[in-house]
């Protein structure tokens, strides 16, 4: 039973769909990054396809779901 008083808590993760949750999108870089790491073994190539993956999973991971929240109240 909820109590009343308390608003309930938004979560936004509950309207994206299974291969938008946090779960899959550090998995996804993850492998993206390391993968082009076993395959090139090019430090230089390495970095520069992990900045717009680490870009991509900033904003999804955290600055997504503040917007999300602060955009609700």
């Amino acid at each position: 039973m909820k109590n009343s008083i308390e608003p309930e808590k938004f979560n936004p993760w509950n309207y994206k769909p299974w291969w938008c949750q946090p779960w899959s999108i550090l998995l996804t870089g993850i492998t993206i990054v390391s993968g082009s790491w076993f395959l090139f073994r090019i430090v230089w190539l390495t970095v520069i396809i992990s900045i717009p993956i680490l870009t991509w999973m900033g904003f999804f991971l955290v600055i997504w779901p503040k917007l999300m929240t602060e955009s609700r109240m």
